[in-house]
């Protein structure tokens, strides 16, 4: 039998890697949407684009779901808390998800150009917006988000949308942004030709080594000007979970302590900065391939990153420290943890199963010439 201790860690593995599924498989839809106006040039450009992930983006979909599912129902008061703080920014990035099955089904309806265009704009928020968020999102999680909780647990959110906007959660949103539309790019090298595969190598190099120098300055940021939180009580991992019987200090370059302790732990980050200069060297050199591997490593690397700078903390609270959740003590009963690990045992291999089915099915680059003659409804 797998003890509470135990479930507690594999729920904080499996959430992440979720959330690596997700940016893995609905980062590069949302990087090619945010490069329609960029790479594409032409209508034609941006039909190939659109055509290159429509079997895929709303499978891809699944990831993101699924991952919101697991922290609701094996981390019940971080949803909470993150609705409560995150609301507005949760109802954008929503609003601007829209985007993508409405501009997919809609633009090529009509042959107007002004139509066109102002789909194409409308996938680009689409693909911008959520990439943008999600990175402020963990940024704000580094910095501490502003609730407290009161003797029921019942959190309550103290900030406001625009505190949430902080130059360095703005710096992470941006080192998301960067790291999506370069998988996007990447994406494209392998499903495009001509000079529509010449643009994607070229920005794919430029915003590989911009994702590299972001990451590397949020990382110089934590370290020097981000103080990181500590649990500085003893804590059971067999208890019910309560935040409240804890104490937390905020100290300087407290995110940086678990390196310290597990030096293995540096593989995270080494694997971001490694496999982004290797992407931006694999798209120099025409191997769209190995670029889309490296972008993936890459993106595993810096969430990686994250979740081993926190580690324990899920989210802390910057207003009322003792109040922080972390794996510990903000997970859902024992009984809750196992019949979800069995149903995860499950369903997860039947999703990998049909989505690597459905990219084997759909392998292959798309000609102009080709989606010209065909019935694409893209």
């Amino acid at each position: 039998m797998i003890d509470y201790e135990v479930l507690r860690v594999i729920w904080w593995v499996l959430v992440g890697v979720l959330l690596i599924g997700f940016a893995i498989t609905d980062g590069f839809d949302l990087g090619v949407g945010a490069l329609l106006t960029l790479v594409g040039k032409t209508d034609q450009d941006r039909r190939v684009m659109i055509n290159t992930i429509g079997p895929h983006w709303d499978g891809n979909q699944v990831w993101f779901i699924t991952a919101g599912g697991a922290i609701f129902a094996a981390w019940p008061m971080i949803y909470a808390a993150a609705f409560s703080g995150f609301y507005l920014a949760l109802a954008l990035t929503l609003m601007a998800l829209w985007m993508r099955p409405i501009g997919f089904d809609y633009r090529s309806k009509l042959p107007n150009a002004t139509w066109r265009k102002t789909w194409d704009w409308a996938l680009f928020a689409g693909g911008l917006i959520p990439a943008l968020i999600f990175g402020v999102a963990f940024g704000n999680l580094l910095l501490g988000v502003p609730f407290e909780l009161d003797n029921t647990l019942r959190p309550t959110y103290t900030g406001s949308f625009f505190g949430l906007l902080s130059p360095f959660a703005i710096l992470c949103g941006l080192v998301s942004v960067t790291m999506l539309l370069n998988h996007g790019a990447t994406w494209l090298q392998l499903k495009t030709t001509d000079q529509l595969l010449a643009r994607s190598r070229s920005v794919s190099v430029v915003l590989s080594l911009v994702t590299v120098v972001l990451f590397i300055l949020a990382g110089i940021w934590i370290a020097f000007g981000v103080d990181g939180f500590v649990v500085t009580s003893a804590i059971d991992p067999y208890a019910t979970s309560n935040p409240l019987t804890k104490t937390v200090e905020q100290q300087s370059g407290a995110w940086l302590s678990n390196y310290a302790s597990y030096p293995w732990m540096l593989i995270a980050p080494l694997l971001g900065i490694a496999a982004g200069l290797a992407c931006a060297l694999f798209s120099l050199k025409k191997r769209g391939g190995w670029a889309f591997v490296s972008s993936a490593l890459c993106m595993t690397g810096i969430i990686l990153t994250a979740g081993f700078s926190m580690f324990p903390f899920l989210m802390p609270s910057s207003t009322m420290p003792n109040a922080s959740l972390t794996m510990w003590d903000a997970t859902s009963s024992l009984l809750t943890l196992k019949v979800m690990f069995a149903v995860a045992c499950i369903f997860v291999p039947i999703v990998l199963a049909y989505t690597t089915y459905s990219f084997w099915v759909m392998r292959g680059r798309i000609k102009q010439s080709e989606l010209n003659q065909s019935h694409a409804i893209y």
